[in-house]
C-alpha cells in the first residue's frame, strides 16, 4: 500500500471512530518529518484514546509498523508515528489552539471526500 492509500486508510479507521473534520495534509516537500500527517479530533479524553488504540491495532492488523504513540494517557494530543505519515488526534479544545492546518497551511489537503475510488 503507496503512502497515500496508507493515509486514506488510517482516515477511514478514524471515521469509523467518529472522529471529526479529518484533513490529509501532503507533506511531501514541505517536511521532512513525515509524507502525510493526518488529523482530527475528539470531543473527550475517552474518544481520542479509542480513535488512538483503533488505529494502532488495525495498523498492525495490515502488518504496518507503528513507531511510536505518544500522548495517549493524557488523551489531549496523541501522536501516532507511522514513520512516512503521522497521525495527531487532538482533542478538540487542543486542536483549535494549535491549528495544525494552518501551521501548515501551504500543505495540499486531502478530505475523505476527495478519496479516489
Amino acid at each position: 500500500m503507496n503512502n497515500e492509500k496508507l493515509a486514506y486508510f488510517l482516515a477511514d479507521v478514524i471515521d469509523d471512530k467518529k472522529g471529526h473534520d479529518i484533513v490529509i495534509l501532503n507533506m511531501q516537500g514541505i517536511s521532512v518529518m513525515a509524507d502525510y500527517f493526518v488529523i482530527c479530533h475528539g470531543n473527550s479524553e475517552k474518544q481520542v484514546q479509542a480513535i488512538a488504540r483503533d488505529l494502532k491495532d488495525k495498523a498492525e492488523e495490515q502488518q504496518i509498523d507503528v513507531k511510536r504513540v505518544e500522548g495517549f494517557d493524557e488523551a489531549r494530543w496523541v501522536l501516532v508515528d507511522l514513520g512516512d505519515i503521522i497521525v495527531h488526534i487532538f482533542h478538540k479544545d487542543e486542536r483549535e489552539y494549535y491549528k495544525l492546518e494552518k501551521l501548515w497551511g501551504d500543505a495540499p489537503r486531502l478530505t475523505l471526500e476527495s478519496k479516489p475510488s
